[in-house]
């Protein structure tokens, strides 16, 4: 029997109603969590966006401009150098930092003794906050006193001018990136590996195959899930790339190392141009977006042809 449209809203109502009564305390607790999101999370987004179209004074206060701050960042000649610094950095850090977690979990896993003082090892750099592991590693590259060129000259080999060499420095910062990261990621790849049932194993193993072949059709494919998603997350990590060039290289030698996200702290920080800067990140923003549809719709495909 169906509900006359004049009592459907007044017991959708009460039915709303009710469950907010029942679920009282639930919602009481979850408010805390809900103000905090709101402040230091929705609230700069929805702010940020707002600045992008305005001319941000701290003095004068904001002024309407429209796409002036978004013309003001494509007309910069910076722009696409930062650009490509930072899809370099990406691209390298995948080539080198990407393969190495899975193989260091899969190497771990197949061990049968030490394997918890491998964990605690390889996961030490992720414990150092950021700052600690980019001074220790500016030390290493330092061209009079680091330790890399200490070793270079002990076995008679030249020196090398890690961060001041434009061939070199962008690959100085993924070795960085990776020896302060892989750890973190190795850890869930290792969680992932315990699911992979055993009898998978056992059954290859009576067939023969080989480590390569229980590698390749076994290990990879029960893991695959877990190394899509962090394909992605590492993308969109390595693309707010900051910390390193800012610390080690300022940007340079000649604005080498200069990313998005470098450009981005000039325009609020040195410069005082809010409003590019809130444009510039805003662009970021709406990169990593597509490229996460994008990766969610390959997902899917992937998985419906399987």
């Amino acid at each position: 029997m169906n509900t006359p449209p004049a009592l459907a809203a007044p017991r959708a109502r009460l039915r709303l109603l009710a469950s907010l009564r029942r679920n009282a305390v639930g919602y009481l607790f979850l408010l805390p969590a809900l103000l905090a999101f709101a402040t230091f999370s929705w609230y700069p987004i929805v702010r940020g966006f707002i600045i992008s179209f305005q001319k941000y004074d701290l003095v004068k206060g904001a002024e309407w401009v429209g796409w002036s701050n978004f013309e003001f960042v494509f007309n910069d000649p910076l722009m696409p150098i930062a650009w490509r610094n930072t899809l370099q950095f990406t691209m390298l850090a995948l080539l080198i930092g990407y393969l190495m977690p899975v193989m260091l979990a899969i190497l771990v896993n197949e061990m049968k003794r030490g394997k918890s003082y491998f964990r605690l090892a390889y996961y030490l750099p992720v414990i150092l906050p950021p700052m600690v592991s980019v001074l220790l590693w500016k030390w290493f590259y330092d061209m009079d006193t680091g330790l890399f060129n200490a070793i270079l000259q002990a076995i008679g080999l030249p020196t090398q001018r890690w961060l001041f060499d434009r061939n070199l420095v962008m690959l100085c910062l993924v070795v960085l990136s990776t020896w302060a990261n892989a750890g973190g990621t190795m850890l869930l790849y290792l969680a992932a590996l315990q699911g992979v049932p055993s009898h998978l194993y056992e059954a290859a193993e009576i067939d023969g195959a080989s480590l390569w072949r229980r590698l390749w059709h076994i290990t990879l494919p029960q893991i695959r899930g877990v190394m899509l998603i962090l394909l992605v997350l590492q993308i969109i990590g390595t693309m707010q790339l900051f910390t390193e060039p800012f610390v080690m290289t300022d940007g340079g030698p000649a604005n080498a190392t200069l990313s998005v996200v470098m450009l981005l702290y000039r325009y609020g920080f040195r410069f005082y141009n809010f409003g590019a800067a809130a444009a510039l990140g805003l662009i970021l923003f709406f990169v990593l977006v597509a490229f996460s549809i994008l990766y969610m719709w390959l997902t899917r495909r992937i998985s419906q042809s399987l």
